[in-house]
């Protein structure tokens, strides 16, 4: 069993940068490709970005490419996502996602691929 945990969600202003963790615990963290989600009020939980199990691939959803970034460190169990000049729009609880079976250098961005979620954290960007 994997256990998630992220943190740092808070409210910022439009144009702000914050940047999320999420350390993981249960299972050796260099086999668990991650992912990050993000869920705003009444819509469906999307993609967001996701990182090989070595950190070698990455993939984003188009809505973020070029302003939010996700890293790994696999000596500290803990994938991040930098997220740089936020918008309104970016505002959501975000989620913390591990996929237990994939391949070393592959990313998904399906739902149905992750195996564990963590609690989220809120994100809130003010206009």
């Amino acid at each position: 069993q994997v256990w998630l945990v992220e943190s740092g969600g808070g409210l910022v202003q439009a144009g702000d940068s914050l940047r999320l963790s999420c350390a993981a615990s249960g299972r050796t963290f260099s086999t668990l490709t991650m992912g990050w989600f993000r869920q705003a009020p009444g819509k469906e939980r999307e993609f967001v970005a996701a990182i090989s199990r070595g950190g070698g691939s990455t993939n984003y959803a188009d809505s973020v490419k070029g302003r939010f970034t996700i890293s790994r460190d696999n000596g500290k169990n803990t994938v991040y996502l930098q997220m740089n000049s936020l918008k309104p729009e970016d505002t959501a609880v975000y989620y913390c996602a591990a996929a237990l079976s994939l391949g070393y250098s592959s990313t998904t961005n399906r739902r149905f691929d992750y195996d564990a979620w963590g609690q989220g954290t809120q994100v809130t960007v003010s206009s």
